[in-house]
């Protein structure tokens, strides 16, 4: 049975999170998907385009009680929590004015669809579509987040989406007897659910519409050549110095959890460049523990407990150099060959995707995508500095 597909994990992270496997399993994807722009039929990893949509919205067929529903995340806390009317939408205190609106709208034209499951999309807009002129061209543009999608308001996509109540994209499909027994399986079979024109509906299928989306022999080449770099810092981490690096990290995260590798790894992802290195991990640590954990505490006795809390943990990372060395190398790297992948990848976008400016609009690339293995596992495949900087510097829909 699938988990809730409620978060999904950054590739570089795995061997933080699961250890050597999770190590084994990032290179594997990245190998996959290589040999899927390659052209290779034989490839066992699936692509899915990652959607700025919001909110998540959760709805299908009651599996008890064959009611139709929406819901929220909700839905898998421990009383689920799900509109099987419009009544119920309207007076649900814990909807706002905006999104009771939005829940409204859904459950009115979802309703209208074929359903026999449940399926799991990004809502894209509601009543909050716009007609735009983007360098004089005429768009239907929605911004749902950070992202704002353009579409060409005289082609066939963009007379359908002009002419709806809504827009959504289904990316994950639950299958079981109850709610609470419900599994999660990555993609969704749209065909089945009919047609209605007040509903543009896509699935988060990764399409290469131009055929620009395979890699040249030259990209290719640079991409194999990262790949073995990153095989050869990986085969310099030992599982047993791993599993330290792991226990040591949880210990840290209990009692300065800023200090973590994680919280330096983000760190240099906000400030634009990832080049992760031992002596910038020790260093990030030893003066978050100094600033933020010693720093913090008002008596001189506690103030000695967190300082010699942290000489141990200093000393225990420090044993561990030439493991971190080749860890910092490997998710180094391993970005690297990530990044040539998201790049042949983005080169293929049937709709129009931007931040706004205070100057105007900005062509920027999509979120990310979601890669599949075989065994249903999956992680995000996302420019984590390009959509940390637009995140930050893009005027949302709402602002003033």
């Amino acid at each position: 049975m699938g988990a809730k597909n409620l978060h999904l994990e950054h590739l570089e992270d795995e061997i933080i999170n699961q250890g050597i496997d999770g190590g084994r399993g990032a290179i594997n994807f990245l190998q996959g998907l290589r040999d899927m722009l390659k052209g290779n039929s034989n490839s066992s990893v699936n692509m899915t385009v990652k959607w700025d949509g919001a909110p998540a919205i959760f709805c299908g067929q009651h599996p008890e009680t064959n009611q139709f529903f929406v819901a929220k995340k909700s839905l898998f806390n421990k009383e689920p929590k799900f509109y099987t009317s419009e009544h119920e939408i309207k007076n649900a205190d814990e909807l706002s004015g905006a999104l009771k609106e939005k829940f409204l709208t859904s459950f009115q034209c979802l309703s209208k669809l074929s359903w026999n499951t449940i399926m799991q999309g990004d809502l894209m807009y509601t009543n909050d579509k716009k007609m735009q002129k983007i360098d004089g061209k005429s768009f239907v543009t929605f911004q749902p987040n950070t992202i704002m999608y353009a579409v060409d308001i005289n082609s066939d996509l963009g007379k359908e989406i002009a002419n709806s109540k809504m827009g959504i994209v289904f990316h994950t499909t639950y299958t079981g007897s109850t709610i609470e027994d419900l599994g999660a399986s990555f993609g969704a079979n749209i065909s089945k659910l009919g047609n209605s024109k007040d509903v543009w509906i896509d699935d988060a299928t990764y399409k290469d519409v131009s055929g620009k989306g395979s890699m040249t022999a030259k990209e290719t080449l640079t991409l194999t050549q990262e790949l073995s770099k990153t095989g050869k810092a990986f085969h310099g981490i030992k599982k047993k110095d791993l599993d330290k690096f792991q226990k040591i990290q949880e210990e840290i995260g209990k009692k300065g959890a800023g200090a973590s590798y994680k919280t330096y790894c983000n760190t240099l992802i906000r400030g634009g460049s990832f080049n992760p290195t031992y002596k910038g991990y020790m260093e990030h640590f030893e003066s978050y523990w100094r600033d933020k954990v010693v720093a913090k505490v008002k008596t001189e006795k506690t103030k000695q407990i967190k300082q010699e809390i942290g000489e141990q943990l200093y000393n225990e990372l420090r044993s561990l150099k030439n493991m971190i060395t080749n860890l910092t190398s490997f998710m180094g790297h391993l970005v690297v060959a990530k990044q040539l992948i998201i790049n042949a990848l983005n080169r293929v976008k049937s709709i129009g995707t931007f931040k706004k400016t205070a100057n105007g609009f900005e062509v920027v690339n999509p979120e990310g995508y979601v890669a599949i293995d075989k065994t249903g596992s999956a992680v995000k495949l996302v420019d984590r500095m390009e959509f940390a900087f637009n995140n930050f510097t893009a005027q949302k829909s709402w602002d003033k």
